[in-house]
């Protein structure tokens, strides 16, 4: 009976030092759980925190980009190109007239009317206009070119000996919107295009203002 007990004793021993052991594996498998719980746990912090700073970022850069878009309104295009005429002399008259330049070749925007040759300013900026006239005959050649009717620049150059000649200017023009700008062939002055297009009438905006 007594070697029964014992036989039975050290059974239960040995049992209970195997579910000591398991435990313990347990205890050391629920450690390293632990601790991977805990590293996930920082990782997915750090990566709420980067992901929460890119938002921030985005947000910034996204109010950033509106308010440029709204300081930097998408620029209007505007450009002419224009030539006199084909029927070769033009003047001299007994009065100043408004010269139409009928032959469009380049007009961006449809700022500048053929009927009237007055270009007209769609919005308010900085401008660049530009003329070249042409003379082959003995007299006074040149233009007068003016803003809102009024004169701005007169040039003239009297062609001596009837060969070809040529005056090329420019301006810079702050303009408004709704300004014009027109040339005109003053009064007892003789010019001369034809399909070479030597007298011309062209303008661009620089820039918005």
């Amino acid at each position: 009976m007594v070697v029964e007990l014992r036989t039975q004793l050290r059974y239960t021993d040995d049992r209970l030092m195997t579910s000591e052991g398991k435990v313990e594996d347990l205890t050391e498998k629920l450690i390293a759980t632990k601790i991977n719980m805990e590293q996930l746990q920082k990782e997915n912090s750090d990566m709420q925190g980067r992901l929460s700073s890119s938002e921030t970022d985005l947000s910034n850069n996204k109010f950033k980009i509106e308010q440029l878009e709204k300081e930097n309104p998408e620029r209007p295009k505007v450009a002419f190109y224009a030539g006199l005429t084909n029927v070769g002399y033009v003047g001299p008259f007994h009065i100043d007239i408004t010269l139409k330049y009928t032959k469009v070749i380049t007009n961006i925007g449809n700022a500048y009317n053929p009927d009237t040759g007055f270009f007209t300013a769609p919005v308010r900026g900085v401008y660049y206009i530009r003329f070249t006239v042409c003379s082959a005959s003995v007299a006074n050649m040149g233009l007068r070119i003016s803003k809102n009717n009024q004169k701005i620049m007169y040039n003239e150059l009297y062609n001596r000996d009837g060969h070809g000649e040529y005056i090329s200017n420019g301006v810079v023009l702050n303009l408004e919107a709704g300004d014009n700008i027109h040339m005109s062939l003053p009064s007892a002055h003789v010019i001369f295009d034809n399909s070479d297009n030597q007298i011309t009438f062209s303008g661009f905006l620089l820039f918005p203002m």
